[in-house]
């Protein structure tokens, strides 16, 4: 299946499977205090802006059972209970640290957020489970083609896929803008926020990531081939930042 992307994602993983294995749970632990704040310096005051238009796209009907994928801080499931309270709303992320600061946010907030600590490439649901599933800002770091088969599995039929990142820009001219728009961001944040080791040392690794990363156009067609339908997607910033939606089957 998705035989297009296979070799890409081989390469993804031969070239960070260690720091995937090894340093991406320790710089989110160390940032998980300010995580919310520093991308907000990072996307120049924007990152609201699009997390309100991609949680507009994410259509929800009562009581439905949502999955946040990667969740983080809950930002995504709070928003999503803020406009209907009544969502039964599942985060899963690796990151112990991540999901406290998210529990600590959603119980200050009044909201319930069932919160699993495990591996994403082998989600812990069963099949046919969610009727929506958002993931946004991790793709990246992640076995895509693995994931994106596990959200197809436990997404009921006709349920719904919502999905946001960084990806790399098909135009050469903005990407090469990008990353060093990027190597001096993370430069500055990582002195200005006192940055631990492991945040420091994975500092080429964000750009390379994106650099090893899909278009807009073939994320879509990965959605394709790996069996979704209906498939929208959305580029902002020359495609730097996109989103996409989808339905199983």
């Amino acid at each position: 299946m998705a035989c297009t992307y296979s070799k890409k994602e081989d390469a993804r993983r031969r070239a960070f499977e260690a720091i995937w294995a090894n340093d991406i749970n320790e710089v989110f632990a160390d940032v998980a205090d300010y995580y919310d704040r520093i991308n907000l310096f990072a996307s120049l005051g924007m990152l609201d802006i699009w997390r309100d238009n991609f949680i507009s796209t994410i259509e929800t009907r009562p009581k439905d059972r949502v999955l946040d994928v990667c969740a983080g801080t809950n930002v995504v499931g709070i928003d999503l209970l803020k406009r209907q309270p009544d969502l039964d709303v599942y985060a899963i992320d690796r990151s112990v640290a991540m999901q406290e600061v998210g529990r600590e946010r959603a119980q200050r907030q009044g909201f319930n957020i069932n919160g699993v600590i495990g591996d994403v490439h082998k989600l812990p649901f069963p099949d046919n489970y969610f009727d929506v599933v958002t993931l946004q800002y991790a793709t990246r770091h992640l076995r895509v083609m693995d994931v994106f088969c596990e959200i197809n599995r436990v997404l009921k039929p006709g349920g719904h896929f919502y999905h946001c990142d960084m990806l790399r820009p098909a135009n050469k001219f903005v990407e090469q803008a990008y990353y060093l728009y990027l190597r001096s961001c993370l430069m500055f944040l990582s002195w200005a926020f006192r940055s631990g080791k492991a945040a420091v040392r994975c500092q080429g690794y964000f750009i390379d990531a994106i650099r090893m990363f899909y278009s807009t156009e073939e994320l879509s067609r990965m959605m394709s081939e790996l069996g979704y339908s209906n498939i929208v997607g959305k580029s902002v910033l020359g495609g730097a930042v996109a989103f996409h939606q989808a339905c199983k089957g």
